[in-house]
């Protein structure tokens, strides 16, 4: 295997992977003010911003949970890669070439699993797309012809070809250097009895991306009428495949549901094609799968959560088994969303064949005419009852009540309840709303809230000190205005490290000596991440990205007047602490009568005494 990763090449990952645009690519980031952005930590449940990025400092900090680190500690984190994994795929993003401690290149044959995979699937989705303008790929062209695609669409998303062949793609990975075990492991192949065989034949293929546009598998439509595989196959669960987080066309629309903190799901890819193509950029689809917990987490990131304006609007059939979608789809976002839709074709036109019979207004009305997903199901829950009888009113109330309690706007709640009063065909509109109160607090369907409830909360460094501690506060300011403007903060190199009262900082203070100081920094925008590099353990790195995210407490602007200040008081408390010292020993002294002690101790008193008043007066800086 290839040895370690050489740290110059390293460091240029870094340098060429802006941190911003890194986690950008992952979840909506928003301007915080100053050096700082903000949006939803992808490291656990919130529904107020606390995860921060500071770009001129290369480090991220969320204040909820206390995940930070620099852009290859995100990227490992999220993508669960190990360091080395992490490194090589930033520099497949910027171009790098690494180089290893052996010498050279690393060969392809000992790169990560990871990376191995990952290049596999883009060089079958080559081959597919390569594949789609050879004669034998008509019946797929003109499957694309039929539902109004052209070529430049099929460009556009990717889409491909899947020969007729046992072996047709296996043997072209084969002649890439790809052996048979990593063919098969990514999906792209299944073992038979004499030896793989392509996963995809004679079907038009899609390539499904991660929201940072690496292709992680496939999805194919059958073209053959006699062909007896499922209409529609998929890639099956690999190391880089997850159904329950992956959404097809996310790649492609993230900018656009960020911008407009709203997301449409569809069920299929072609779906997702005719909705792009009609204007409605922000559509994505499953894989295969039912919507799930794990693409309402990968949505959030991106709209927000319930608090932000955001909406989400699901696209079904009108059917039964469109129902049930919209019942599942329900039970999965509410609460998780500021706005959840429904929108439903009655005559079963899908997107695709929508958009195909009606044009781009045909598909763009059903989207306007979208209604609360709360509704729906409360439409369906009603259904079930027959509201002729008491009995039946009774129920039907109770059924719908766990859907009318996610509708948080008061007066949406009373309108909602009106119309539910319509809807079981009950005129005393108290009954109603007290039956809808006892019935969401009564029925399972209030899952959410329980699960809420029962969350545990994110894990926090424990902490030896008390921020409610003027003197720690100050500390910590001085702290991180090293860490921040070492520029501004030239005497606290004058500091020792008894002008730090708590462990933590005492640590830091080290920490930053032992990388020269202040006085030594040359590159103020690469000290945050050079003192990341040196922290001796993951606790101090976590305490560093902390002090370098949190914002220094200021009137206005910080100046070098500001930080001057911050400094100043950290002297003064020092001096005023071991004044308070030497009175006590003073107290001592006198007590035990021995006089030449005494005057010792009392001229040392007044010599710190006449430090500290020219500490206030801004004389004299020195400890």
């Amino acid at each position: 295997m290839a040895g370690r990763i050489r740290a110059e090449d390293v460091a240029t990952v870094r340098e060429r992977s802006p941190i911003a645009e890194v986690i950008g690519e992952y979840l909506e980031l928003r301007n915080a003010g100053g050096d700082s952005l903000k949006g939803l930590c992808p490291f656990h449940d919130e529904s107020t911003p606390s995860f921060h990025v500071t770009p001129s400092r290369g480090l991220y900090y969320c204040f909820g949970c206390e995940a930070g680190g620099d852009v290859l500690a995100f990227v490992r984190e999220m993508d669960q890669l190990s360091f080395s994994e992490a490194v090589e795929a930033l520099a497949q993003r910027a171009g790098i070439q690494l180089r290893y401690e052996e010498g050279g290149y690393v060969p392809r044959n000992e790169q990560s699993q990871r990376q191995r995979l990952l290049e596999a699937h883009r060089v079958a989705a080559e081959f597919y797309a390569e594949q789609l303008l050879t004669s034998r790929a008509h019946e797929a062209r003109q499957f694309l012809k039929d539902r109004g695609f052209t070529r430049a669409d099929a460009e556009h998303f990717g889409v491909g070809y899947a020969p007729p062949g046992w072996e047709v793609l296996t043997s072209h990975l084969r002649q890439k250097g790809f052996t048979d075990a990593e063919i098969m492991l990514g999906g792209l192949a299944s073992q038979g009895r004499r030896g793989p065989y392509d996963k995809f034949r004679n079907r038009l293929v899609w390539p499904v991306r991660e929201i940072t546009g690496e292709v992680v598998g496939f999805g194919a439509r059958r073209l053959d009428p006699e062909d007896t595989g499922p209409k529609y196959l998929n890639t099956q669960e690999t190391p880089i495949f997850k159904k329950s987080s992956l959404l097809y066309g996310l790649d492609l629309a993230r900018r656009e549901i960020s911008r407009r903190a709203q997301v449409i799901v569809v069920e299929g890819y072609t779906d997702v094609m005719a909705c792009h193509l009609a204007g409605e950029k922000t559509a994505v689809a499953t894989c295969g799968t039912a919507f799930s917990s794990g693409h309402v987490q990968l949505l959030r990131r991106l709209v927000g959560g319930p608090s932000s304006g955001s909406s989400v609007i699901f696209t079904f059939d009108g059917d039964a088994a469109g129902h049930k979608a919209a019942v599942r789809a329900f039970e999965e976002a509410r609460g998780e969303f500021t706005h959840t839709y429904a929108a439903i074709q009655p005559d079963g036109l899908d997107p695709c064949d929508l958009r195909l019979e009606r044009n781009d207004a045909g598909l763009q009305a059903l989207i306007d005419a979208k209604r609360p997903l709360s509704e729906v199901v409360m439409e369906n829950q009603v259904a079930r009852f027959d509201v002729n009888t008491i009995e039946g009113q009774l129920a039907a109330i109770d059924a719908a009540a766990p859907a009318l309690a996610t509708v948080q706007d008061p007066d949406a709640w009373e309108k909602t309840v009106q119309w539910l009063a319509r809807q079981v065909k009950e005129t005393n509109l108290d009954l109603v709303k007290r039956r809808v109160r006892v019935g969401a607090s009564a029925q399972p369907g209030h899952r959410q809230d329980e699960e809420t409830q029962q969350r545990p909360a994110p894990a926090t460094r424990a902490r030896t000190y008390d921020l409610r501690d003027p003197t720690v506060r100050r500390e910590r300011q001085a702290l991180k205005l090293a860490i921040q403007f070492p520029h501004l903060a030239r005497s606290f190199d004058e500091l020792d490290p008894t002008a730090f009262t708590v462990r933590e900082h005492q640590a830091m203070h080290e920490l930053i000596r032992g990388r020269g100081g202040v006085a030594a920094v040359e590159y103020p925008q690469r000290w945050g991440l050079d003192l990341y590099d040196a922290a001796p353990n993951e606790v101090q790195a976590a305490f560093l990205t902390e002090l370098a995210s949190e914002p220094i407490e200021v009137d206005g602007e910080l100046s070098e007047q500001a930080a001057t200040e911050i400094l100043r008081r950290i002297r003064l408390d020092v001096v005023s602490r071991q004044i308070a010292e030497i009175r006590a020993q003073l107290e001592r002294q006198d007590q035990q009568g021995d006089p030449e002690e005494y005057n010792r101790v009392f001229v040392e008193l007044m010599t710190l005494q006449e430090r500290k008043r020219m500490i206030q007066e801004g004389t004299h800086g020195a400890m």
